[in-house]
């Protein structure tokens, strides 16, 4: 793939049309682009593409984005070794990507910023050792555009020491760019803060020099992240002083106007400034004890002044947790005992920053969801009322008594106030609740809600006096913040509260389902919480089904619109059906034509990933429970769904691919290998092959959910996979599992069905090529998973074909070979094996060989070590150390979606035992040991005498337990 200037035009062309919003112009064009981008020199064309001035601006940020997206996927080389960019396209981008960038408008650098940092964690340092000399010089220019680049690529570069373990990889590299970075980076602070003064009538070269600043402190806090470097100790009376400056100085002519919605960037500075504070005072307490007072006295001064516009609401918030994180430590304590300031602090900091302000009320309004997320979920974006409550809580850990007598006198004035004004102090009684639910939890579980309450209030009394009278209202809209108080008190407080109010609130839930918005929400999530906790069983649930089902798919309504989907109220139809099993089939004949019209309608446009789970999920649920009652509904599920999975398929909605695959595996299992009515009938057959298609088995997420369907193939439609010719097929399916490390334990599974159900007759011809690829890959890569693996295969085939044939056919690999796995594998390995399942397989499989003809004469030597080796295995726990060609995978933390699997529990396949027969693997040996030594008389005393004295008391011990004897 050349750079000319045709095929510029051509990639010019095709990202245009990636613009489009019709997806019949849009999705081809990304297919085109996906298809081309393996191709040598695919990634310099973009590069020079973006580099066009005389190209469309619009298009040059869509090349910056396609390029970034192809580095996220393919700069990587996966743990496989495979490699999708060839190496002098990596040298070349690497050449290039750094002063494209900084030349380039900041809409394509922040884009390649964000490459940079994907390039740099793969290849930084070891492959990539000029990247921080070719920033550092660029700090000489002068020019702030170019500075700022260099900064918001360290940035993004530098940002994940903030979350990554520790480990001694990590210190090396932080140690280089330290070396590399920390002087420059302070020298370019001290003369940035030197350009403030000297620019400080031009107010747009001082945004841009203040807009520096902004950037140089992300930089600071992820280089001190890990722990306090040398020279950042060594250089802080640089630091500290000049950061409490810049906290405290006033520029009038960047004071964002009272109207601005969005943070200035003054109010982005002092942002990052209490946030390096707040990391000081908590990880380094010591060093920063001489600057913490001074800083106190500022953030102070900082929240007193600073307004409740949401523009604040990121400082504030900032500013909230470096007092939190000051309050935590015994040193400062002094600056917060006298109960002069505890007030002062409620009344001054705490209490205005719960108060509901304007632009809640907007969020609550015109975006519930979001709203939601922050209040509920707990969302990346601090609010000040969290930020507020944690405070709080902090001071209440060293000063509880003076904290909830100070709280308890403001929530009892504000709750007087609102009993004697009513609705016009609202505002109040919400702060007063929100006080409540926030400060009363001492500590809580996912499933129970909080567990632990602190004496601020009678719980259960408040919630008779102050909560239930809400949700009483007639009205579910009325004084609707109010509402959302109460239904989250119910959630939050569901363990502590009486049996007796909890259901008694459970009509009033339901009736609020019929709100709006976050009202309608929570009025849902409480009653996944109380159904999902167990506060409300299934008798107590019954009664309101009807009621609650109604209330439920009358919120979920008919959207058209994706976006308007409540992930909330579809979580709860999953519980409540969960809940009800087989007491929900009367509602279910309602219920399933609304669940398949939303698949179809999110089908074009999955935007919720949590919706679109719970709704696969509850539609697994529904199959699993009607059929089972009524086994002849198959035909009606497949005539529904078929046609949408169809679309989902022929479309490449790469998000519900692998839920289809986990339905149709459902499907298949539960139709059996009876019956061919209905669609599914004939739709299976030609399911087949799409299912062995390789582009499929690219995609990671989709290779589970395929290996299942393939083996409910093998299962349920035996005939039908042999007859279609497709045999060969999968068993290429089963050689590229068996190669990756990744995906090894899905070659096992598959490879295993397929013995258990075709049998000899079908595999024998294959046997020895299967193993001798099994062994292939022992050879090049033992890893732990694969060891284990191979152990409990290779045991679950001596239970099924026997003990003999397995030594023959390993030796037909190749002569020796079989005495080189026990020794080297079996008997050092065996200990490593874990799950129930492979545990049993792998013991079972020992017996059979203990007791097989070859062990006892052929291979004599290692019978009783292997013996040992399987007593070990029932007397000591897993072995969890790692093999040398172990590695340690990361969680991939790059930015951008990536469809990962996400298994549905209500589409969990039965499966069969492959040991049915062998409960008690110790049983096993003993019997079978009691058998052998029937039919070779003599032989085992002398071998049972050569085991260790632990060894051969343990078996003694097995021997006396099942009553067998040996002689």
């Amino acid at each position: 793939m050349e750079v000319t200037d045709e095929n510029l035009a051509t990639l010019a062309n095709y990202l245009q049309q990636t613009l489009n919003p019709d997806t019949n112009v849009r999705r081809p064009a990304e297919k085109f682009l996906e298809s081309v981008e393996v191709n040598q020199n695919y990634a310099i064309l973009v590069l020079h593409l973006i580099d066009k001035e005389t190209v469309d601006l619009t298009i040059r940020v869509a090349a910056a984005i396609a390029f970034k997206n192809f580095i996220k996927r393919n700069w990587p080389i996966n743990e496989d070794g495979v490699n999708r960019i060839h190496a002098s396209d990596r040298n070349t981008i690497k050449t290039l990507i750094v002063s494209l960038m900084l030349k380039s408008p900041e809409a394509i650098q922040r884009q390649f910023s964000d490459a940079v940092s994907i390039i740099g964690k793969c290849d930084f340092p070891e492959n990539w050792p000029s990247l921080i000399p070719e920033m550092v010089e660029k700090f000489n220019t002068g020019d702030f555009h170019v500075i700022n680049g260099v900064l918001r690529t360290a940035h993004s570069l530098f940002k994940r020491y903030r979350y990554e373990f520790k480990s001694q990889k990590l210190w090396e590299e932080i140690k280089h760019v330290l070396d590399n970075f920390a002087k420059p980076l302070t020298d370019l602070f001290m003369a940035t803060i030197d350009l403030t003064t000297k620019h400080a009538d031009n107010p747009q070269a001082l945004k841009v020099i203040y807009g520096s600043l902004v950037l140089i402190c992300k930089v600071f806090y992820s280089l001190n992240y890990q722990d306090l470097p040398e020279f950042f100790e060594d250089n802080m009376p640089i630091w500290m002083p000049n950061l409490l400056n810049l906290l405290q100085i006033k520029v009038p002519c960047l004071e964002t106007n009272d109207d601005d919605e969005t943070p200035g960037v003054m109010e982005q500075l002092r942002t990052e400034i209490c946030e390096c504070a707040a990391l000081y005072a908590l990880k380094y307490e010591e060093e920063f004890a001489p600057h913490a007072p001074a800083f106190v006295t500022c953030v102070w001064t900082v929240l007193l002044a600073t307004g409740p516009q949401a523009k604040y609401d990121a400082l504030v918030s900032n500013a909230l947790t470096f007092l939190a994180k000051i309050a935590e430590k015994n040193n400062y304590k002094s600056l917060f005992e006298d109960p002069a300031t505890l007030s002062s602090i409620c009344e001054k900091v705490v209490i205005p920053n719960m108060e509901f302000r304007e632009s809640d009320m907007e969020l609550f309004e015109d975006n519930p969801e979001e709203y939601v997320r922050r209040d509920i979920e707990g969302s990346d974006v601090d609010t000040r009322r969290r930020a507020a409550c944690d405070l709080v809580r902090t001071l209440a850990q060293h000063y509880e008594d003076k904290m909830m007598n100070i709280f308890g006198q403001y929530v009892q004035l504000m709750l007087a106030k609102y009993g004697e004004v009513g609705a016009a102090a609202w505002r109040g009684k919400d702060a007063a609740m929100y006080l409540v639910t926030s400060l009363a939890s001492r500590g809580s579980t996912q499933a129970a809600g909080v567990t632990r309450a602190s004496p601020l209030v009678d719980l259960a009394q408040f919630a008779h006096t102050h909560v239930l009278p809400e949700l009483q209202r007639t009205d579910v809209n009325e004084l609707p913040v109010l509402k959302a108080d109460a239904l989250k008190y119910v959630m939050t407080f569901r363990s502590l509260l009486p049996k007796e109010l909890i259901t008694a609130s459970v009509p009033l839930l339901i009736a609020h389902i019929g709100g709006r918005g976050v009202v309608c929400t929570y009025g849902a999530c409480a009653m996944e919480k109380l159904i999902g906790g167990g506060m409300v069983a299934r008798a107590d649930l019954q009664p309101h089904a009807a009621a609650l089902l109604a209330a439920l798919f009358a919120a979920l309504g008919q959207a058209q619109d994706p976006q308007d989907h409540n992930e909330y109220v579809m979580k709860a139809i999953l519980r409540t059906l969960s809940c009800l099993q087989d007491g929900c089939l009367t509602y279910l004949g309602d219920a399933l034509p609304k669940l398949a019209h939303m698949l179809s309608v999110v089908a074009k446009n999955p935007c919720k990933p949590h919706f679109n789970h719970y709704l696969f999920e509850t539609l697994s649920l529904a199959v699993s429970l009607v059929t089972k009652s009524n086994p002849s509904a198959i035909s009606a599920f497949e005539d529904a769904l078929f046609p949408i999975f169809q679309e989902i398929l022929q479309n490449d909605v790469q998000e519900f691919m692998p839920y289809v695959f986990q339905m149709l595996s459902l499907l298949l299992e539960l139709r059996g290998a009876g019956g061919a009515g209905g669609a599914g009938g004939e739709a299976y057959g030609a399911l087949l092959p799409c299912v062995v298609s390789p582009a499929l088995w690219e995609r990671a997420a989709n290779v589970r959910p395929l290996v299942r369907l393939l083996c409910a193939f093998v299962a349920h439609r035996t005939q039908l996979v042999l007859d279609s010719g497709r045999l060969n097929a999968i068993l290429g399916v089963f050689q590229k599992l068996i190669a990756s490390k990744t995906n090894d334990h899905e070659g096992f599974y598959l490879i295993q069905t397929m013995l258990y159900k075709f049998g000899n007759d079908v595999m024998g011809q294959y046997a020895k090529q299967i193993m001798t690829l099994l062994f292939q890959r022992l050879s090049s890569s033992k890893t732990t998973k694969y060891v284990r693996g191979l152990i409990a295969f290779l045991g679950f085939y001596a239970v099924h074909f026997g003990a003999d044939p397995l030594i023959d056919l390993i030796e037909s690999v190749q002569t020796g070979m079989f005495r080189m796995y026990v020794e080297r594998v079996l008997v050092p390995d065996l200990q490593r094996v874990g799950g129930a399942l492979e545990r049993r397989a792998a013991a079972a499989g020992c017996v059979h060989l203990l007791a097989s003809r070859r062990m006892l004469h052929d291979l004599a030597p290692l019978w009783t070590p292997l013996l040992q080796a399987l007593i070990s295995l029932f007397e000591l726990p897993t072995d969890e150390s790692a093999l040398p060609d172990d590695h340690f995978i990361e969680v991939d933390d790059t930015p951008g979606y990536q469809a990962q699997y996400a298994q549905l529990t209500c589409a969990k396949g039965a499966a069969g035992d492959p040991l049915s027969g062998i409960e008690d693997p110790v049983a096993f040996l003993a019997t079978s040991l009691g058998s052998l030594a029937s039919r070779a008389p003599g032989v085992l005393p002398q071998r049972l005498a050569a085991l260790d004295e632990p060894h051969r008391q343990a078996l003694q011990h097995y021997l006396n337990t099942y009553s067998v004897q040996i002689c």
